[in-house]
C-alpha cells in the first residue's frame, strides 16, 4: 500500500494523460458543427455534458493525430496506445484470432477483445470475421470519416450493457464536411517487399435543413514472408546458443518402429527412396519459415453513407449504412500426416516391419493457403428531437449482417490417403481412379496421388446484429449547484453468430482442424437510468462537485436477469485541479462463440518444458516428467503441439467490479497550455471466461508438486516417444482475474515564436494481472510477463506524439515503448527469458502546398528496431502480438480537395 500510495501522490504532481486538451478542442469542433449548445454526447455517458474529462479516465485519438502520424488503419493507432495489450488481431498476428482471421481488433488493458466494447457513434457494430465471432472489424468504418476515436479506460456495463468491462472504443464520425477529398498513401519496407496502398475518396453537402456525407477507403497491403525477417525456428538446444530447430513434420517421414526406436526416411527429392536412418531432430527437421508469412496480404474496400435531414423544427431524421468487402490470405505449412499405420507388406515400406509414421509434410504439394472472402453491411435509422422541456429524445433500429466463405487449399482427404494404401483398392497403373501411393521418402508423392487426397475446403460462417433502441436525456429541476440531469431508455438486442465448415472438415476426414458446426444466438432486453446531481458550484475549494450515478437491468434469454450500476465523483477544485472517481459492476455473458464454438484441433505454437528437463537442476520438474514417463534425453520435436479449442457450453456469465480515482491538473498560470493527469484503476472479475494457452497449462502443470494442478489432466504424452499427443484449451470459468494500475500522461500545446508546439505522452504502469484459474489455485501472475500465445503483458508501456507546425510546415516524431518482460515459460538464464526494454521511432514531415492540398512522407522504425527473442514465441522467434517484423519502412501520401 506504500507503494501504490507513493506512486498516486508523485503520479498527482507529476502525470497525466491526454484527454483533457485533446477532448476540449475536439469538444468545440463538435459543439460548432451542432449549432453550439455547448453540451454534447460524450463516451461513457448518455447524458448531455460539458467535457469527457468528468467521465473517466480516457484518451481521444484525433483525425488530427491520425493524419500526422501517417496512420491508416485505425487498428494500429489504438494498438499503439499503453492501455492496450494481450493480443490483437492484426495482419502480423493472423493466425492467433479465433475465426477472425484478417479481422482487425482492439484489447484494452489486455482483458480480451471480448471484454472490450465497439460502437460507432455510440451505437454498437455486427461482429466481423469468418463467423461466429466476438467482435467488430475495426477497419469496416473508412478512416477519412472519423472525426476522432474516444478511448473509455473505465468499465461501462451499466451505460452500455454487457461487453464493456475493460473499457469503450467509440468512432466517431464527421459531420460537417463539404465538398470533394481524396488521398493516397504508399508505404514500403527498406527491403523493398510490404508493399501497401490505401485511398480514401469523401463526399459532402450540406443546406440548412440537413446534409449527406459519403466516404470510402481502398487499402491493397501485400505479404512479406517470415523467412525474410527470421529465417528460422531458434530454440536453445544448448545452453548459452540459439540453434535453428524447425519442425519435426519431415519431408521424408519420421516413424516409430514396433521397438520404438525413431526412423526417418531419404530426405533428398528423387535420392533413394528405400533409404532410412535413425531420426535425428538437428538433422531431419524441415525449416518451415518460407511457408509462413511475417505480415499476410489484405484488400479491403470500406464504405459509409451517413445522412441526417430535419423533418420539423424539432425532429430530425438520421441514417447510416456501412458496406465492406474484404479479401485475405495467409499462409501455411504444407499439410502433415500424422500416425499412418503402415504395415511390413506394403510395397512401399523397406524396413520389413509394421511402422506407424507419426509425422510427415507434404511438401510435394506446396504450402497451404488460407484464404477468406468477407461481405459486411450494418443500416441504422432513427428519429431525433426535442420537446417543449428542452429534453431530447432520439429512437433508432440497427441490423448488421456479416457473411464470409473461407478455407484452405492443398488439404488432405484421410480417407482417400488410407485409399492409396489400400492394395485392394489403389492401382499403379497409370490413369488410375485409385492411384496407390509411397508416402516414406521426400518426392515420392506423385501428382497423380496429391491430386486425387488434396482438396480445397471451403467454410461459411457469419454474423448478425438486431438493435432497437429508445433514448430520453434532458433535466429534471434545478438545484442551488444547477440543474439535476438525466437519461433513460431501452434496448432490444439479438445476436447471432454462425459457421459451417467444410463437410470433410465436419467428418474428421480432412487433414486440418476438425470443426463441428457451429450455431447460436442471444437476445437482451435492457433499460437503464443515468443521473448527475450538481452538489456544490462555485465555493471554496468547490467551484463544481457533480455526483453521477446509473443503474441498468438486462434481461437475457440464455442466462436470466442482471443489475448493474455505477457511481461517479467529479470535483473541480479550482480552474487548475480536478478529482475524479468511479465505481461500477459489470456482467457479461459468454458469446456465441464462447458457447456454441464447434470443438477444433491445431497445431500451436507450444513450449514442452519436459523439453531438456534432466539439464534444468529443477528437481520438481524432473520429478514430474519422469513421473510423466518422458525419456532423460527428450527433445520437444518441433515447436507445436496438436491441440483442442473451441466452445464449451457449460459457461456460466462473469461479473466484475471496477473502479478508478484520478486527477487531473492544467496549471494555467503557471504554464499555459500544460495538462497533467493520472488514474489509478482496479478491476475484479469473477468466474472470468478464459482459455488458458497449452504452453501456460504445460508450466503450470509441471511447476506443481506430484504433477497435482488439474491442468494436468488436460493433456496427454505418447508412451511411445513422450511427446504430447492432446491438449485442450478450451475455454473455461477460471476462479477470478484481478488486474490494477496507473494511466500517466501529460499534453503540452503551445506557440513558441512562430512555431506551434504540441506534445502528448500517454504511460500505462501494470501493477497487478493475477489469473486464479480456479476456486482456491494457485495463481498464474500475467503481469510482467510475455508470450505463450497470452501477448505481452510488460509492467512498463507508453506512446508519445511531439508536432511542431511553422507555416504549412509539419514535423512529427512519435515514440512506442514497450517495458521488459519475461516469458511465460522460459527458465532464469535462458536466451529469451527477459526482453529489453523496446522504442520504436517514427518521424513524419507534411507540407501544406494550399488550403486544400497537403504532401506527407515518413518513417516507421526509425532506428530499424529487430523484435526480441522470446522462448514460447507465435511466429518468427518472438511475440507477434506485441513487436514489429517488418523492421524499417518508408511511405509518401498526398490529400487535396476540390
Amino acid at each position: 500500500m506504500n507503494k501504490r500510495t507513493a506512486l498516486l501522490l508523485s503520479a498527482t504532481i507529476l502525470g497525466g494523460y491526454s484527454a483533457p486538451a485533446v477532448a476540449q478542442a475536439e469538444r468545440d469542433a463538435t459543439v460548432s458543427a451542432s449549432g453550439g449548445s455547448g453540451e454534447i454526447i460524450v463516451t461513457g455517458s448518455r447524458i448531455r455534458r460539458q467535457d469527457l474529462a468528468g467521465v473517466g479516465p480516457a484518451t481521444v485519438v484525433s483525425a488530427e493525430q491520425l493524419e500526422n502520424t501517417g496512420v491508416v488503419n485505425i487498428e494500429t493507432a489504438l494498438q499503439r496506445l499503453p492501455s492496450n495489450a494481450g493480443f490483437a488481431g492484426n495482419q502480423t498476428s493472423a493466425y492467433w484470432t479465433n475465426n477472425g482471421y484478417g479481422t482487425a481488433q482492439v484489447n484494452l488493458r489486455g482483458l480480451g477483445i471480448k471484454r472490450t466494447l465497439v460502437l460507432l457513434n455510440g451505437r454498437r457494430l455486427v461482429a466481423g470475421g469468418t463467423g461466429a465471432n466476438s467482435s467488430p472489424d475495426l477497419n469496416m468504418i473508412p478512416v477519412v470519416a472519423l472525426a476522432r476515436t474516444d478511448v473509455l479506460k473505465d468499465g461501462a456495463s451499466a451505460i452500455y450493457g454487457a461487453d464493456a468491462m475493460a473499457g469503450v472504443v467509440n468512432l466517431v464520425t464527421r459531420n460537417d464536411y463539404e465538398g470533394l477529398g481524396v488521398s493516397a498513401r504508399y508505404g514500403i519496407t527498406e527491403r523493398g517487399d510490404g508493399g501497401d496502398f490505401t485511398a480514401d475518396l469523401i463526399w459532402g453537402a450540406r443546406n440548412d435543413r440537413g446534409g449527406i456525407m459519403a466516404a470510402a477507403t481502398y487499402q491493397k497491403a501485400e505479404a512479406v514472408n517470415l523467412a525474410s525477417r527470421a529465417p528460422c525456428s531458434l530454440a536453445e538446444l544448448t545452453a548459452g546458443t540459439l540453434s535453428c530447430t524447425n519442425s519435426s513434420s519431415t519431408p521424408g517421414g519420421r516413424a516409430v518402429l514396433p521397438n520404438g526406436q525413431q526412423i526417418n526416411f531419404n530426405q533428398t527429392p528423387g535420392g533413394n527412396g528405400d533409404f532410412f536412418e535413425p531420426y535425428s531432430g538437428a538433422k531431419h527437421n524441415h525449416n518451415i519459415q518460407r511457408y509462413l508469412n511475417a505480415v499476410s496480404p489484405i484488400e479491403r474496400i470500406s464504405t459509409a453513407v451517413f445522412g441526417d435531414y430535419q423533418l420539423t423544427d424539432g425532429i430530425q431524421a438520421f441514417g447510416e449504412f456501412l458496406y465492406t468487402h474484404r479479401k485475405s490470405d495467409q499462409l501455411a505449412t504444407p499439410g502433415t500426416l500424422r500416425n499412418i499405420a503402415i504395415s511390413a507388406s506394403n510395397p512401399t515400406n523397406p524396413t520389413g516391419q509394421d511402422l506407424v509414421l507419426v509425422r510427415r509434410m507434404l511438401v510435394e504439394g506446396g504450402p497451404r493457403e488460407f484464404f477468406q472472402k468477407t461481405e459486411t453491411w450494418q443500416g441504422t435509422l432513427g428519429l431525433r428531437g426535442t420537446l417543449a422541456n428542452d429534453w431530447n429524445w432520439e429512437v433508432s433500429g440497427a441490423f448488421g449482417r456479416n457473411t464470409a466463405v473461407d478455407g484452405s487449399t492443398n488439404v488432405a482427404n484421410l480417407a482417400n490417403v488410407a485409399n492409396t494404401l489400400d492394395r485392394t483398392k489403389c492401382s499403379t497403373t497409370p490413369g488410375a481412379a485409385i492411384p496407390c501411393a509411397d508416402y516414406l521418402g521426400a518426392g515420392d508423392v506423385s501428382q497423380e496421388v496429391l491430386d486425387y487426397i488434396n482438396f480445397t475446403s471451403r467454410d461459411r460462417g457469419g454474423n448478425e446484429l438486431a438493435t432497437v433502441t429508445a433514448d430520453l436525456t434532458g433535466s429534471l429541476f434545478e438545484l442551488p449547484a444547477g440543474a439535476v440531469s438525466f437519461a433513460t431508455g431501452a434496448v432490444y438486442r439479438k445476436e447471432k453468430g454462425w459457421r459451417d465448415p467444410d463437410p470433410f472438415t465436419v467428418l474428421g476426414v480432412a487433414n486440418t482442424n476438425q470443426q463441428d458446426p457451429i450455431s447460436g444466438s442471444s437476445t437482451a432486453k435492457e433499460a437503464y437510468l443515468e443521473l448527475s446531481v450538481p452538489v456544490l458550484a462555485d465555493t471554496a475549494f468547490f467551484k463544481a462537485l457533480t455526483l453521477d450515478g446509473a443503474v441498468r437491468y438486462s434481461d437475457y434469454d440464455l442466462f436470466g436477469s442482471d443489475w448493474n450500476y455505477k457511481l461517479g465523483v467529479d470535483w473541480v477544485v479550482n480552474d487548475d485541479i480536478r478529482f475524479r472517481g468511479t465505481y461500477g459492476t459489470g456482467f457479461r455473458i459468454p458469446n456465441v462463440p464462447e458457447l456454441f464454438g464447434g470443438v477444433s484441433e491445431g497445431n500451436l505454437t507450444t513450449t514442452d518444458p519436459c523439453s531438456h528437463y534432466a539439464a534444468s537442476g529443477n528437481a520438481t520438474l524432473i520429478a514430474n516428467c519422469q513421473a510423466s514417463g518422458v525419456p532423460a534425453n527428450y527433445v520437444q520435436l518441433g515447436n507445436t503441439i496438436l491441440t483442442t479449442v473451441g466452445g464449451n457450453e457449460n459457461l456460466k456469465p462473469e461479473s466484475s467490479t471496477t473502479w478508478t480515482i484520478g486527477t487531473v491538473i492544467q496549471p494555467r498560470g503557471l504554464v499555459p497550455g500544460l495538462s497533467l493527469t493520472a488514474d489509478w484503476f482496479d478491476i475484479d472479475i469473477k468466474d472470468a471466461i478464459r482459455a488458458i494457452p497449452g504452453s501456460t497449462k504445460l508450466a503450470v502443470c509441471y511447476a506443481s508438486a506430484n504433477l497435482s494442478h488439474p491442468f494436468c489432466n488436460d493433456f496427454t504424452r505418447s508412451p511411445l516417444t513422450g511427446e504430447v499427443n492432446f491438449l485442450s484449451a478450451q475455454p473455461i470459468n477460471t476462479g477470478r482475474e484481478k488486474m490494477s494500475g496507473l494511466d500517466l500522461g501529460l499534453v503540452y500545446n503551445r506557440t513558441i515564436g512562430d512555431v506551434a508546439v504540441s506534445l502528448d505522452l500517454n504511460l500505462t504502469w501494470l501493477n497487478d494481472y493475477t489469473v486464479y484459474p480456479f476456486a482456491g489455485g494457485d495463481p498464474i501472475q500475467f503481469d510482467g510477463f510475455i508470450g505463450g500465445g497470452n501477448g505481452g503483458y510488460p509492467k512498463w508501456r507508453g506512446y508519445g506524439v511531439l508536432n511542431a507546425e511553422k507555416d504549412g510546415v509539419s514535423a512529427t516524431w512519435s515514440v512506442q515503448w514497450i517495458g521488459k518482460a519475461t516469458d511465460f515459460n522460459a527458465a532464469p538464464g535462458d536466451i529469451g527469458y527477459r526482453t529489453p526494454n523496446v522504442f520504436y521511432h517514427n518521424a513524419q514531415l507534411a507540407f501544406r502546398i494550399d488550403e486544400k492540398t497537403r504532401f506527407q512522407l515518413g518513417v516507421d522504425n526509425i532506428f530499424d528496431k529487430k523484435a526480441p527473442y522470446i522462448q514460447s514465441f507465435t511466429d518468427g522467434n518472438t511475440d507477434t502480438m506485441t513487436y514489429d517484423l517488418l523492421r524499417r519502412r518508408f511511405y509518401v501520401g498526398v490529400r487535396t480537395a476540390f
